[in-house]
């Protein structure tokens, strides 16, 4: 299988975090979105990423592909079959996605993006604003939902990997989570990314960002 995306990117990181907790193997190619190559394009009609390659089998959107390898290598998968905490695994992969990642982008985008690799001026006034008022509630959201260890029942699940995903993002954009405030997300956050799955991911990219 091969994986088109860089994983900064944290629809990729997603998947590559996904994998890892899985065992599953990649040939992880890390391409931009809307890169020329003929393989990627094949795989995603949009030019994002991410896209999978799986044999003569493509598909893209980070959501679609962990499905379907939730889905071809079902033991021992992240995805609940119990149906209510299977539809809080996909509500919090769903809020991960189209809530917590546009308040996300906005700062890891002109504080992280354009200078670090584009080498241009970020708007860091809207940066600021998404930090002072975008990202407080979802934080208390958080933490008004963690019970335990983990988001949905006693172990991990695409729920934490989606969620924790995208705090990485925002931890890379310099907005830590003051543990006086939300005790239970800073513990959280801390737990996820020193697990094994998460940690070198984060690594790799703190190298390639120069943070």
């Amino acid at each position: 299988m091969i994986l088109f995306g860089l994983s900064v990117s944290p629809f990729v990181r997603k998947v590559l975090m996904y994998a890892n907790e899985r065992g599953l193997s990649f040939d992880h190619k890390p391409v931009g979105p809307q890169v020329d190559d003929a393989a990627f394009k094949a795989a995603s009609p949009l030019g994002k990423i991410p896209a999978l390659q799986d044999g003569d089998y493509t598909l893209a959107d980070s959501s679609a592909i962990v499905h379907y390898l939730e889905a071809k290598y079902p033991a021992n998968g992240l995805i609940p079959a119990e149906p209510k905490a299977r539809g809080k695994v996909v509500w919090f992969d769903e809020y991960a996605d189209t809530v917590m990642f546009p308040a996300g982008t906005i700062i890891f985008f002109n504080r992280v993006v354009l200078p670090k690799i584009r080498k241009a001026n970020g708007d860091l006034a809207a940066a600021d604003d998404s930090e002072k008022n975008k990202v407080p509630p979802l934080f208390a959201y958080l933490e008004s939902c963690l019970g335990g260890d983990y988001l949905v029942g006693n172990s991990l699940t695409l729920a934490d990997l989606s969620v924790v995903n995208q705090l990485v993002n925002l931890h890379h954009g310099g907005v830590g989570i003051d543990s006086a405030k939300y005790p239970k997300l800073a513990a959280y956050y801390a737990r996820l990314t020193s697990r094994p799955s998460v940690a070198g991911i984060i690594a790799g990219e703190k190298q390639f960002l120069g943070l």
